[in-house]
């Protein structure tokens, strides 16, 4: 019906549009007579009902423009889902896609870094821990430590007996057979002991939020344990443990290996100094009562 508009606006055009046709002037030749030089093309005629034909009016817009069919505001929606992220409707993803981010979220029990370097040499790790210990800690934080931590535990075991004034001289008056047994069984239960403590220093480490592996915790603070009571082990073999220096030197190398424990399981568990020092102390304790104060 003419003057009927379809559509939702004046804009409403497709790529192909087309204009009113307007029929051209009449030819007017040399003697006057119009007439086309060609044919000329006619628009669609319409039966009506009384009889003749009816030109097929193109429906017009508000300024003479032709109406066509479509929606020139309607957007390409993600996922060709015209109604996502509306109210009451949700926007479908893909099983591999992350709608919150680049997948850079935190995991439990994971390393949330990779190592700083290479494996250390065992040389290179004894002397880190007493000179760089943080890079050390850092770098040697997700590669085991057994073969140093083990043999050094190990020879700790089996001069610490001598550190101790009553075990030292019952060690030294008993024969080669009841002794060389005696100082062996020493240093297998201070490996054994320092493989139990470390394990309670991961365990605290990851009830207290760390992520770093078990392995690397053990060994570092078994290495930690037998080097930082050296220097007082040392001193204690020729003065004895009840001596005011070697005295001095245990509680000096106590809070040293304190720093260490706390460097360690931070680097190592990615945890804050406050929680690092928590999950240490339990350790700290116990070397404190044994070692220091010797009440083996």
């Amino acid at each position: 019906m003419a003057g009927f508009r379809i559509g939702r606006g004046r804009d409403n055009r497709t790529s192909q549009q087309q204009q009113p046709q307007q029929a051209p002037p009449p030819y007017r030749g040399g003697g006057g007579h119009a007439g086309p030089p060609h044919a000329q093309q006619q628009p669609p005629q319409w039966p009506q009902a009384g009889g003749g034909y009816q030109q097929q009016q193109q429906p017009q817009g508000p300024y003479g423009e032709p109406e066509y069919f479509g929606d020139p505001y309607q957007q390409q929606h993600p996922h060709g889902d015209p109604y996502a992220n509306s109210p009451g409707h949700t926007q479908a993803f893909s099983i591999d896609e992350d709608p919150y981010g680049n997948g850079a979220t935190y995991r439990a029990g994971a390393s949330t870094a990779a190592p700083a370097g290479p494996r250390l040499h065992w040389k290179q790790l004894l002397s880190g821990i007493v000179l760089r210990p943080g890079p050390t800690f850092w770098q040697m934080r997700d590669y085991p430590v057994w073969g140093p931590a083990l043999i050094v535990t190990f020879l700790y075991g089996l001069l610490a007996l001598f550190g101790f004034d009553k075990a030292r001289e019952e060690t030294i008056n008993a024969t080669i057979s009841t002794a060389i047994p005696y100082v062996l069984t020493t240093a297998v239960a201070f490996v054994i002991g320092g493989l139990i403590l470390g394990a309670v220093t991961h365990t605290l480490a990851r009830q207290l939020g760390g992520d770093g592996a078990w392995q690397p915790t053990v060994g570092l603070s078994m290495l930690i344990m037998s080097i930082t009571d050296a220097p007082r082990l040392v001193f204690a073999l020729f003065l004895g443990g009840e001596n005011s220096l070697v005295q001095v030197l245990g509680w000096a190398t106590w809070l040293a290996a304190g720093a260490l424990f706390t460097s360690m399981v931070s680097k190592s568990h990615d945890l804050p100094w406050p929680k690092a020092l928590g999950a240490s102390a339990i350790q700290l304790i116990a070397l404190l009562s044994i070692i220091k104060l010797g009440t083996i």
